[in-house]
């Protein structure tokens, strides 16, 4: 069986900056394997294309340029929002509102967005909204482990059920 569309996908990989000698992002390993519905749309596509036709036991290695992977870092996806956005009951959360931490927030359409506080002034905050690995050139080397048919229920609900999965 070859990984594609609608086929349930059982892999490890290592994500690193830049190439294969490059600082290591992300590992995951055959104890926590990373078990996905393949073809639905909620990978990046430059990776599942990469991923497209292995079989069990292939190996893989390849790199996603910004473009195929998380886009450019952009001066668009900083801003500056009024500090009292963050208020709950006339006083902002200063655990959560502090340099580094990731809030997560909603766009103008009301899905979720990640936002990474750079800077507190008196009134502002200011917020960086790319992605965190946006701008970044990425490399991923791994292993198909097993596959198997989606099953219909997993068809349906767009996500894998069982081990490794989506549990309900």
């Amino acid at each position: 069986m070859k990984v594609g569309k609608n086929k349930v996908v059982t892999l490890t990989y290592t994500l690193r900056f830049d190439d294969n000698e490059g600082e290591i992002i992300q590992q995951v390993n055959e104890e926590r394997p990373f078990v996905h519905l393949f073809g639905n749309g909620t990978l990046l596509p430059t990776f599942e294309a990469n991923l497209d036709g292995l079989e069990a036991e292939g190996n893989f290695s390849f790199g996603l340029t910004p473009k195929d992977g998380y886009g450019d870092f952009t001066d668009d996806a900083i801003i500056e929002l009024d500090k009292s956005i963050f208020e709950k009951d006339g006083k902002v959360d200063e655990e959560l509102v502090k340099i580094g931490n990731m809030i997560t927030m909603q766009d103008q359409e009301g899905r979720p967005i990640d936002g990474r506080v750079m800077e507190i002034k008196d009134d502002k905050v200011i917020m960086d909204f790319n992605h965190p690995l946006a701008g970044k050139d990425l490399h991923f080397s791994g292993k198909v482990l097993e596959i198997r048919e989606a099953l219909e229920e997993e068809l349906s609900h767009g996500h894998v059920h069982g081990e490794g999965g989506h549990h309900h």
